[in-house]
């Protein structure tokens, strides 16, 4: 059986070019998305530890908007060719392939972690795992901050994305994952959504006590 991880490693691997072409400038239609990383970036760096994880970080753009939003922003993704393209194109940034479950990354060291849209992929009985994880490597007073795909419904819903099979979830659902965590969860923004398959577009800022 394969691997969930393997199934979008290798996936990612072979888009590449397209991926980046497609979503590298995407944010300049996304005022929402825009608004709450930026936000998040305003408090971490308000907590005074810069360095953050930009956490299935793709081709590496909103790793490098982290950066010019003043943090000291690396980003980790577990596809080999994504992180060759986002080394190519942001060389002055770091960029290591890691899967989100087990980061090469000190404990406590982070003053926040994004996941924008990267842990859709992630089965729903593995993602407290996830999680545990990214609070492992957060300081104390760190922020997260989670976008994914929003349903209405009660349950996580499977859908086929275009890339490998991903999840939607209801808010309140990851909210009480992410308290489940030992997060705050303090903040949510959801706004109509950007693909035909009508899941909201969700962003959930949390902070770890």
């Amino acid at each position: 059986m394969v691997e969930h991880h393997d199934e979008t490693r290798s996936a990612y691997d072979g888009i590449v070019e397209l991926y980046a072409s497609m979503f590298a400038d995407r944010l300049e239609t996304q005022p929402f998305a825009r608004s709450m990383i930026g936000t998040f970036a305003e408090l971490v760096r308000g907590t005074g530890n810069l360095r953050t994880a930009d956490v299935g970080c793709g081709p590496g753009h909103l790793t490098a908007m982290l950066d010019g939003l003043g943090l000291d922003a690396f980003g980790l993704d577990l596809s080999p060719a994504m992180i060759d393209h986002a080394r190519r194109t942001h060389p002055k940034l770091r960029f290591d392939e890691a899967r989100m479950e087990a980061m090469p990354v000190e404990a406590g060291s982070l003053g926040g972690v994004m996941a924008h849209y990267s842990m859709i992929h992630t089965p729903p009985g593995e993602l407290g795992a996830l999680l545990a994880e990214q609070v492992r490597v957060l300081a104390p007073g760190g922020l997260l901050l989670v976008s994914f795909f929003g349903t209405d419904g009660p349950e996580p819903v499977r859908f086929d994305h275009k890339v490998a099979p991903a999840y939607s979830w209801p808010v309140d659902r990851m909210t009480e994952l992410l308290a489940g965590a030992g997060l705050t969860p303090f903040a949510r923004l959801l706004h109509d959504p950007a693909s035909e398959r009508g899941f909201l577009d969700a962003h959930v800022l949390s902070r770890l006590s």
